[in-house]
């Protein structure tokens, strides 16, 4: 359909060139008479009448009533006020009317901004100047983790110039993510903002104080002293979301463009890899209205970020925890397994974001990829193969086995020669046969010990010290042969008692 200018521009070119009458003219565009003399007098079309407003014969009868309601709102307790919804209840119940709730929650939208009683906020446009500043936030999606839905968490840190910006997936939000999440972007950039933008978020907030003033954590603290880096608090609640619009708005492009639909891995380290890929396809974005694309904004930004420390912060936190009889320390409500001769012993606990590691003094004796959720088990069939060779029976059901089967530690190899050590020597003596090569594991590697027992298996001797022996034999190293000619340079006269005979001689004379 052509505009109003588009049809004045034709019919004054066709009474230009061809001369047409007014009758003409409105005959063939199919417009009145006064809209030709319109166009032929002036080539800006003028502007449209204005009609007052039409009745509104469902809600005029009770405007003033709903007027009345709304201004003593302003008396009222904030959270006892009026809604749209309130109103139209009131209006049915008290006065009969018959009109419908959408037309009263209409009319209550427009007249509260007519009476002042909503605030508009404006917001004020902003320039971001290079390497000044970046907001920092969390937000949770799903993904499904070795078969099963679970709540995730992704840290996020967006530099403002640019528009670039890190995501990380934790299974918790707690402080030492928060850290972690820092220290990882950092690296990811190469520098550090002069800035960082955040909510108010306990990991680094313990009190919000009166105005922007707060007290926050030592460990937060910390980190800010290691990097260098200012903080700025927005105000709490929706008021202050605004103030990090950026890092609101890119928590939800991201999920909404690479985790849906909802993501499928089999750990929360291969969930990273994709969104590590998902951030690199990123650099080709082009943010609306801006003119060149996000990696190159930031190729000019990384120059001014401040330098990188000598070395990384630490974000761990270190706890002490105590050895229950099934090998286990609880940690955040899991449990992690630790060799099963530490049982009753207190150990120190290294718990970062995504690992859990064991110490006893300087020794680490475990170390686990942290568990997401509650009540979690993450244990080692290795730390229990002591017990289990004197308890033997506690093999098939072990819930050490599931999760090593789970995990292809103990793989289809060990399961054959398993079954044919028990076939050939019983139950008891079978496992424990097992047992001894899972020991060597420790010592050797593993693809050579899988060999032996294929091996082992296919000839039907399944002793576990002759699978260990043909194992050595594999993995010993050959002996390098030297050419002949290459030992020449060893060459020695043959010895001599010439001299010795002589002294001999003399001493007789």
């Amino acid at each position: 359909m052509r505009s109003r200018v588009e049809l004045f521009e034709q019919i004054r070119k066709d009474r230009q060139r061809e001369q047409l009458s007014i009758r003409e003219l409105a005959d063939r565009h199919r417009v009145h008479r006064r809209t030709v003399r319109q166009a032929l007098a002036t080539a800006v079309p003028p502007p449209r009448k204005t009609y007052p407003r039409r009745p509104r014969p469902a809600i005029d009868p009770f405007v003033a009533v709903i007027d009345e309601w709304l201004i003593a709102d302003q008396d009222a307790p904030r959270k006892q006020r009026h809604t749209a919804r309130r109103i139209w209840q009131r209006l049915v119940a008290e006065h009969e009317a018959t009109l419908a709730e959408v037309t009263v929650s209409r009319y209550v939208a427009v007249r509260r901004i007519e009476l002042g009683l909503a605030q508009v906020e404006v917001a004020i446009p902003q320039t971001h100047v290079a390497g000044a500043e970046a907001e920092v936030d969390f937000g949770e999606f799903y993904a499904t983790i070795a078969g099963a839905v679970i709540k995730v968490w992704m840290f996020v840190m967006r530099l403002s110039h640019s528009g670039k910006a890190f995501h990380v997936a934790f299974g918790t939000q707690a402080q030492e993510a928060f850290l972690e999440g820092h220290v990882l972007a950092f690296e990811h950039f190469g520098g550090v903002p002069a800035q960082v933008r955040y909510d108010n978020l306990k990991p680094a907030v313990i009190k919000v104080l009166k105005g922007r003033d707060r007290t926050e954590s030592e460990r937060f603290i910390a980190l800010r002293s290691h990097y260098g880096f200012d903080s700025f608090f927005c105000r709490p609640g929706v008021e202050g979301a605004h103030e990090k619009g950026g890092v609101e708005g890119e928590i939800g492009r991201f999920r909404r463009r690479y985790l849906v639909p909802v993501p499928k891995t089999t750990s929360l380290a291969a969930l990273n890899e994709v969104i590590a890929a998902a951030d690199l396809l990123d650099d080709a974005r082009v943010i609306t209205g801006r003119p060149i694309t996000i990696g190159a904004a930031f190729t000019t930004e990384a120059k001014t970020l401040l330098p990188l420390p000598g070395e990384a912060f630490d974000p761990a936190r270190l706890l002490e925890a105590r050895v229950d009889n099934r090998a286990r320390v609880s940690v955040r409500q899991c449990f992690y397994s630790v060799p099963a001769r530490y049982v009753g012993r207190r150990l120190t606990v290294r718990l970062a974001a995504r690992t859990v590691e064991i110490y006893d003094a300087s020794t680490l004796v475990a170390a686990h990829e942290r568990a997401v959720g509650r009540y979690v088990e993450v244990l080692a069939l290795d730390h229990y193969l002591e017990v289990l060779k004197i308890k033997p029976g506690g093999m098939p059901g072990a819930t050490a086995l599931v999760q090593a089967k789970a995990r292809g530690a103990f793989t289809a190899s060990h399961q054959r020669y398993w079954d044919a050590a028990r076939r050939a020597r019983g139950d008891a003596a079978g496992t424990r046969a097992l047992i001894e090569i899972l020991l060597a594991h420790r010592t050797m590697p593993a693809t050579t010990l899988t060999a032996a027992m294929d091996r082992a298996v296919e000839s039907g001797c399944v002793d576990p010290q002759v699978v260990l022996i043909d194992a050595r034999r594999e993995n010993a190293p050959v002996a390098p042969v030297v050419p002949i000619g290459a030992l020449t340079r060893y060459d020695r006269p043959a010895p001599s008692l010439t001299e010795y005979d002589q002294l001999l001689t003399g001493s007789q004379g």
